[in-house]
């Protein structure tokens, strides 16, 4: 099983979460929370986080994600968007309702150009 990973950089004032592997309950909780203090830190409040290499997510990821977007929406100067994702975390999304509150972009490129915009 593919332990997941996050990493982040910036490009032109928007953070970059880069995840892989599988969001999944009962993996890494600690090293989630690190990765919400440690983008916290940085100052991010533009943040987009690529999914393209992520397989599945379930209550883990989707809390980490509520994690992220509650702590740089709360000055409603925030913005944070999701890329990349397959159709087994689209359905997710969709069955949590979240597609409804986060910005869902099919690429990085789109969702970095609607940033620019």
């Amino acid at each position: 099983m593919v332990r997941m990973v996050v990493t982040f950089d910036n490009q032109d004032g928007v953070c970059i979460l880069r995840l892989q592997g599988r969001f999944a309950t009962g993996q890494d909780t600690d090293y989630l929370r690190e990765k919400t203090e440690e983008l916290k830190k940085q100052g991010c409040t533009r943040i987009i986080a690529d999914f393209t290499d992520v397989s599945y997510i379930d209550s883990t990821g989707i809390g980490f994600l509520i994690a992220i977007y509650t702590s740089i929406s709360r000055d409603g100067h925030g913005k944070f968007a999701l890329a990349g994702a397959n159709r087994r975390v689209r359905e997710v999304l969709t069955l949590t309702k979240l597609d409804t509150i986060f910005s869902t972009y099919e690429t990085l490129a789109n969702a970095v150009s609607a940033f620019k915009s």
